[in-house]
């Protein structure tokens, strides 16, 4: 995969409201998993005296066992691929938005550092999760508190839609037939993905010598 993709992990719920809103909403991040994202986010937002600081994230990587497992897991996972010149796009102009690839750091280096500029704490992390690649939108709303906020986006920044790996087979057709019948979304790619049970891989079994 090429720097013109995002990809975003998320679960099926969400898919259905991106495209029934033919929108994309920013969340708080107070939630996520790795605490210290969340503290440096939580410190950006201090440090600006903002009323929220809301986030989006995505992925420039190819498919990852990793993604799917952390943030995707289950049957209803869902992996939508978006048009990177095409979505960010959405925010051109935007003074309330702040938009990088995230930098990821080591403890030592940070240490030597006498100085971080606080606009570079939303997109730093810690070096262990390099291998995501994230690149981020965050809002820095300074006149009210809130919890989310979207955004219109335009469909055709959707380049396909990739159905959880542990979906099952007899289902992923109802699941692809009801996301196309959504009005406007006839013509979105939609397919399972085949990561944990391929059956190209499997054949090569066959060309094996006893």
């Amino acid at each position: 995969m090429g720097v013109e993709t995002f990809r975003r992990y998320t679960n099926l719920a969400a898919a259905i409201h991106i495209l029934r809103t033919k929108s994309i909403t920013l969340l708080n991040p107070a939630t996520w998993d790795d605490r210290n994202d969340a503290y440096y986010m939580a410190e950006y937002k201090r440090l600006k005296n903002a009323a929220a600081v809301l986030a989006l994230c995505f992925t420039e990587s190819d498919e990852k066992y990793h993604h799917w497992r952390i943030f995707s897991h289950g049957s209803d996972g869902v992996c939508i691929e978006f048009d990177k010149p095409l979505l960010l796009r959405t925010w051109t102009g935007d003074p309330t938005i702040k938009k990088d690839a995230v930098t990821y750091e080591l403890i030592k280096d940070m240490r030597a550092r006498p100085v971080i500029d606080p606009e570079r704490l939303p997109f730093l992390k810690r070096h262990p999760y390099k291998d995501e690649r994230e690149f981020r939108v965050i809002y820095v709303g300074m006149d009210a508190a809130s919890e989310t906020k979207s955004y219109p986006i335009a469909l055709p920044c959707i380049k396909r839609i990739t159905l959880s790996p542990w979906l099952s087979r007899s289902l992923s057709n109802s699941v692809k037939d009801t996301l196309k019948s959504i009005p406007d979304c006839s013509a979105i790619r939609i397919y399972k993905s085949t990561l944990v049970d391929n059956e190209a891989w499997k054949g090569f079994t066959a060309r094996a010598e006893v």
